[in-house]
This record gives structure tokens, C-alpha cells and sequence, in this order.
């Protein structure tokens, strides 16, 4: 089982998305292992978004992520990763597709609702990031992974 982090930006939170958001997660079988709802810090911010430091839009994006709560999922199954990322959608909202978060909920570039790890590299850091207090991740299984993955073909 991969694990990868979502954040629900700050827009997201204000249009009140977060239950319908996480529910596309759920909804496809992914398993909610952690999350937490914050204004994070401007340090964790800063050291999150650390790779576009230099790019133009840095002070923005810095500045929007901390200008309200943010809410952190932690999200676990087979190829988390590109499965969260194909249920997202791309960056630029206006692309994105008709049933991916983005494309439904989304009109903006950068005001995009979310973000979600790149690959199993970038997960790692920013999962230690955001969840790195003892029992911030919880291990279980829930009762409904027989019904999204054949253990003998998937697990």
C-alpha cells in the first residue's frame, strides 16, 4: 500500500468542499490514514512549496496558503499517488476534465483547491511535513478493502 498527502487549499475550505472532496477519495477506495485541518505555519508553508522558491508566483502561493485553514489528508492504497493524481485533475483548472476534482470544482490556475504529491520522493517529505507527531498516521485496515482489491491479482 502507497501512501500520498492531499492538501485542501484554503479555497477549498471556504467553498466548503472538504466533505465532497474526500469523499471522491473514498468513493474510489482510497483509505483515509491521517488528517488535520490548520493554519499551518509560515515556516511549513515556505518549506513545503521550497522546490518553486525562485519562480514568480512563490510570495502568492505562500501568501494564499497561509491566508486561511488548510486541511492535510493522508490517503493510502495501490498506486496512491497517480491515482490521486488522476482524480485531481491538473493544475490548471480550466483544463481539467469533466469528473476530476479540478474540472468540476475549479475555474483558476491558482486557486486550484488542491494539492497532491508528485511522487513517492516528494510524498514522503511532505507527509513527514505535515503529519510528524506520533500517531498523526494511523495503521489499519478497513473491513471494505476486500471489496475494492482482489488480494489475490492487487495485494
Amino acid at each position: 500500500m502507497e501512501r500520498t498527502l492531499v492538501l485542501l487549499k484554503p479555497d477549498a475550505v471556504q467553498r466548503g468542499l472538504i466533505g465532497r472532496i474526500t469523499a471522491r477519495f473514498e468513493d474510489k477506495g482510497l483509505e483515509v490514514v491521517g488528517m488535520k485541518m490548520r493554519h499551518f505555519s509560515l515556516e511549513t508553508i515556505q518549506q513545503h512549496y521550497a522546490v518553486h522558491s525562485e519562480r514568480p508566483f512563490y510570495k502568492d502561493l505562500v501568501g494564499f496558503m497561509t491566508s486561511g485553514p488548510v486541511v492535510a489528508i493522508a490517503l493510502q492504497g495501490n498506486n496512491a499517488i497517480s491515482v490521486v493524481r488522476t482524480v485531481v485533475g491538473p493544475t490548471n483548472s480550466a483544463e481539467a476534465a469533466p469528473g476530476t476534482i479540478r474540472g468540476d470544482f475549479g475555474m483558476s490556475f491558482s486557486h486550484n483547491m488542491i494539492h497532491a504529491s508528485d511522487s513517492p520522493e516528494a510524498s514522503a517529505t511532505e507527509l513527514a511535513l505535515f503529519f510528524s507527531e506520533d500517531g498523526d498516521l494511523i495503521d489499519w485496515t478497513p473491513c471494505t478493502r476486500d471489496q475494492v482489491y482482489n488480494a489475490a491479482e492487487e495485494l
